[in-house]
């Protein structure tokens, strides 16, 4: 009894090894597969994942992409708008200065169509009042442009006439101005640039070659060597200020005249700078002429009286009459 017994314990002992070796192997297998499975679906996981944060990535810049395009959008849009600002200001500033200057133009309009509906306007007293004022202008300006004193005198005196015939009191201050300003015209006498110009054509017709005073007392004085040699050698002074050569003379008489000449043309355009010039150098030529005489010292004098002179008129009551008028005819 006791052999059989030992031979069913001793057979479960010897296959015992191998079972415990399939065993593991299948152990290994199971783990095996799943780490194998946990891998494949870690790594679809992370594939997932990546294409996820692909396309999530992808979507921003998109959504970039169409915030850079509305925000360029908006930009144009704004530029336009200060376009469209500027054009409008540009606009609304030409409306504002049209619209002045169509109040400025209704203005004159207004004021154009009260002058002409004065009853005076069309009046014999509008019309005599026009025709004083012209006066009074021609004969200001004959006298300071042309320097035509009796023009001025004329029409100083016409316009006296004229304004006599008005009748209004209200001008009766205007009459007694252009009466003051009438006798200061008259009170005048000869214009200055005349009287100048008329000097001068006394002095220059008056003018002439005078005699070599030197040359006639010379054959007297003469030593015998001149007298001798007379026809061969002629000497004169170096130093000498008068001419003596008769053609040195009548250049120094052509030059006097030259300049008398040019005094009379600045003292025709009234310039007194011009006139004293010319008759300093025609000094030259006086003292060129001849030596000191009476009749050199008062052609001298004549030339220094004549720079002297005014050339241009001093009226100062000159227009206050014209003006006088203009304001009276502004406050009615």
């Amino acid at each position: 009894m006791n052999v059989p017994l030992d031979t069913v314990s001793s057979t479960p002992s010897a296959s015992a090894p191998p079972r415990r070796g399939s065993n593991g192997w299948l152990w290994l297998l199971i783990v095996l597969l799943i780490l194998g499975g946990g891998g494949w679906y870690g790594w679809r996981e992370w594939q997932h994942r990546q294409a996820r944060e692909l396309a999530a990535e992808a979507d921003a810049d998109q959504r970039l992409d169409a915030l850079d395009q509305r925000l360029s959008t908006l930009r144009t849009n704004q530029d336009a708008q200060n376009r469209r600002i500027v054009q409008a200001d540009s606009t609304n500033r030409v409306l504002r200065d049209e619209l002045h200057g169509i109040g400025q133009r209704a203005a004159l309009i207004e004021d154009s169509v009260s002058k002409l509906a004065d009853p005076d306007r069309h009046g014999a007293q509008a019309m005599r009042l026009d025709e004083t004022e012209l006066l009074l202008s021609l004969g200001q300006q004959r006298l300071l442009i042309a320097g035509d004193l009796e023009g001025a005198r004329r029409a100083y005196a016409l316009a006296g006439g004229v304004l006599d015939g008005i009748d209004d009191p209200a001008y009766l201050s205007l009459r007694q101005t252009l009466l003051q300003e009438t006798a200061a015209l008259k009170e005048l006498g000869i214009e200055p640039r005349v009287q100048a110009m008329a000097k001068l054509d006394a002095l220059a017709q008056g003018l002439s070659l005078p005699p070599d005073t030197a040359s006639a007392a010379a054959p007297v004085l003469a030593p015998w060597w001149q007298r001798a040699f007379g026809t061969l050698i002629e000497s004169q002074p170096v130093d000498r200020t008068v001419a003596a050569h008769p053609t040195d003379r009548a250049a120094a008489l052509a030059g006097l005249q030259l300049e008398i000449s040019l005094a009379r043309a600045a003292a025709e355009r009234r310039d007194a700078p011009g006139l004293r010039t010319a008759l300093s150098r025609a000094e030259y030529w006086v003292q060129r002429l001849s030596a000191a005489s009476p009749v050199q010292q008062r052609q001298l004098a004549q030339l220094r009286e004549i720079a002297a002179l005014p050339l241009s008129l001093s009226v100062p009551t000159l227009g206050t009459t014209l003006q006088q008028l203009r304001q009276l005819r502004t406050a009615h």
